[in-house]
């Protein structure tokens, strides 16, 4: 009697064919979750030091170009201090009786005046 195929027959295969290898069970490799929330704090820490970093260089050159204007104008207030002291000069030296004066302690008389020389006086 032929042999009636059940279920849990084995299929014939060629001769020259290798058995099959057996199934792999895949295993359950723990995947690696991104943690998006963390990503997204480095995001906005590395941005917040970006902009920090944009304000710092900004605030720097802020004070150093303070500290030159502040430079400039002591120099500035000096020079005209300095030129105010040159005005009240030339008034004074612009004045009828200091010229006179200047004049005189130099030696100079006027047309028509006489001078005298007065020698041997000493000096206490």
């Amino acid at each position: 009697m032929p042999s009636a195929r059940t279920a849990t027959a084995v299929p014939r295969r060629h001769p020259r064919t290798p058995p099959p290898r057996p199934r792999r069970v895949a295993e359950l490799v723990p995947r690696l979750h991104v943690r998006w929330e963390r990503v997204g704090r480095f995001a906005l820490l590395f941005m917040l030091a970006v902009v920090i970093g944009l304000y710092v260089e900004h605030t720097l050159s802020y004070f150093s170009t303070r500290a030159q204007a502040d430079t400039q104008q002591a120099i500035v207030d000096r020079l005209a201090h300095q030129n105010a002291n040159l005005v009240r000069q030339q008034n004074a030296l612009n004045d009828p009786t200091t010229i006179v004066r200047d004049a005189r302690a130099l030696g100079m008389v006027r047309p028509g005046e006489q001078p005298y020389v007065i020698t041997g006086l000493s000096n206490p």
